[in-house]
């Protein structure tokens, strides 16, 4: 699942990224308004952590810019301590919920799980292709039943590859989304062979009868039923 932190505050955003990566979440990060909404009409994003106080554009901004436009991606406000008229506007216009600052990270991944479980029933829970399924919100991927321990980008590629069954994906497409601010043209494209490789090999595909290579393009998974 990729998440954008908003905030202008570099360590706290710092603290923030390490944790999520750690979690296996892809992650990208705006420090003002408008860095924000550039990146959300470029990236569909699964959920967004959003702080009032922007530079360019605050958050209450950025937050009537998506609601108008119909978005409806999660957004988790983070707001000043006791601030309660900043939190009762952000619910008003369309934020799912608020967390004052200071914050403890396992209260933050806490109120993000929640938020990433309500939207993932009303989306699509599992994803399942052949024998594998992938459980978005659980960050799980099965085999025959048996749970396949992968990497952060390893679980980002192949749920990438998923949510875009039948279509064939461009190394850069898939840098662009697991990759993020790090996405690099000139050095990815290896580095993304090697992932594919070990991703393979974790669910036993070393033929590549699952992760199809499209030569000259990228990569797909087929699913013949579908």
């Amino acid at each position: 699942m990729r998440i954008l932190i908003v905030d202008d505050e570099e360590n706290l955003v710092e603290q923030i990224r390490l944790a999520l990566t750690q979690q296996k979440y892809t992650v990208d990060t705006a420090f003002d308004g408008e860095e924000a909404l550039e990146k959300i009409y470029v990236e569909p994003y699964d959920l967004i952590l959003l702080d009032i106080m922007l530079p360019k554009r605050d958050g209450f901004g950025v937050l009537f810019e998506l609601r108008d436009e119909k978005n409806s991606t999660p957004v988790l406000m983070l707001t000043a301590k006791g601030a309660i008229e900043d939190k009762i506007k952000g619910l008003d216009m369309g934020a799912d919920d608020y967390l004052a600052k200071p914050f403890s990270m396992e209260e933050l991944l806490a109120r993000m799980r929640a938020l990433l479980r309500r939207s993932n029933e009303l989306v699509s829970p599992v994803l399942e292709v052949n024998t594998i399924t992938l459980d978005p919100a659980k960050r799980e991927v099965h085999k025959d039943g048996q749970l396949i321990e992968l990497t952060l980008k390893e679980f980002s590629i192949l749920e990438f590859l998923m949510y875009n069954i039948n279509r064939a994906i461009s190394r850069v497409s898939i840098a662009e989304h697991v990759w993020g601010d790090e996405f690099d043209p000139w050095t990815m494209s290896n580095s993304i062979d090697v992932h594919i490789k070990n991703l393979r090999k974790k669910i036993d595909d070393s033929k590549g009868q699952i992760i199809r290579t499209v030569r000259g393009v990228g990569y797909i998974i087929k699913d013949d039923d579908k």
